[in-house]
């Protein structure tokens, strides 16, 4: 499918944060190999299962002070153009429509099956899936993106972080987060609460950067996703593992994206795109995974 140009990812800039190196997340190794120098930051590839991760890492309460207004700002600015891919990347993905006998023979009957948005920002995206039939429920970090979600759109989102948000068990059918796992500080932990908030049979969607794309081994410590924001970078290897390691299952993957807009010739970039996208070299991924146990 083709897409927009992308958006300039939203990045603050480094600045005097208390940092430490911690172990791998994936494997536990401590003492990463040095990868790229990003001018005030810098990442590292692990030397035993090659998670690329910032070394050392902020503080996590440090990030969470980073999404306040500016970012809201960001987001209501771009919330059309991400909810777009989004939906394509649920497109590609093969998402099963709500009235799917998948969800229905799992529900009340009259019921909607629910779907959770982590990290839905502004919501645009929830709203786009209520429309199609989901009863939807965010949560979100940023506070001011929270409130403006519940005003704009008139969503239940939940202000802070998906283990504050106190789900039931077996809450959700599916559970959505785009953009955001490479931005946290502890990925496993993420994945074992998203685990317990979904219900037998439901569907985990992931987008993250790819750190085995074309454009990251093109571009090393210039590559638009080598960011401050960006704690963990993953590979379609790595994050496969990452979520086999928590009990899912892996049952779709695509990536997207071979040649930056704006990068020069600009003739190159439909046949990359093109080219990425068959290789599994694209700069964005996403996978639907299930849990396996």
């Amino acid at each position: 499918m083709r897409r927009r140009a992308p958006v300039k990812t939203f990045a603050t800039r480094p600045r005097p944060e208390p940092r430490a190196s911690r172990p791998c997340p994936l494997c536990g190794r401590i003492g990463p190999v040095p990868l790229w120098d990003c001018g005030g930051f810098s990442f590292a590839s692990c030397r035993g299962c090659g998670l690329v991760q910032q070394d050392p890492q902020p503080d996590p309460a440090a990030v969470a002070s980073r999404y306040d207004g500016e970012y809201l700002a960001y987001e209501e600015a771009n919330q059309l153009a991400y909810r777009d891919l989004e939906l394509l990347a649920l497109a590609d993905l093969g998402l099963p429509e709500p009235g799917s006998p998948l969800f229905a023979e799992r529900r009340p009957a009259g019921s909607r099956p629910r779907a959770l948005d982590v990290g839905c920002a502004t919501g645009a995206l929830l709203d786009a899936l209520r429309d199609r039939g989901w009863d939807a429920a965010g949560v979100e970090l940023c506070a001011p993106a929270a409130a403006y979600g519940r005003a704009r759109f008139g969503l239940p989102i939940h202000a802070g972080d998906l283990a504050s948000a106190r789900f039931p068990d077996a809450s959700f059918d599916l559970v959505h987060a785009s953009h955001l796992i490479e931005h946290l500080s502890d990925p496993a932990s993420f994945l074992d609460e998203v685990g317990r908030v979904m219900a037998p049979g439901a569907i985990l969607v992931l987008a993250t950067p790819n750190a085995d794309g074309f454009q990251a081994r093109l571009l090393g410590s210039r590559w638009r996703s080598a960011i401050y924001d960006h704690l963990y970078l993953f590979s379609l290897r790595t994050l496969r593992a990452m979520l086999e390691s928590r009990g899912f299952r892996v049952e779709r993957e695509v990536t997207w994206g071979g040649w930056a807009a704006g990068l020069k010739p600009a003739f190159l970039k439909a046949p990359l795109d093109a080219w990425a996208k068959r290789s599994g070299r694209g700069d964005v991924m996403a996978v639907l995974a299930r849990k396996a146990r």
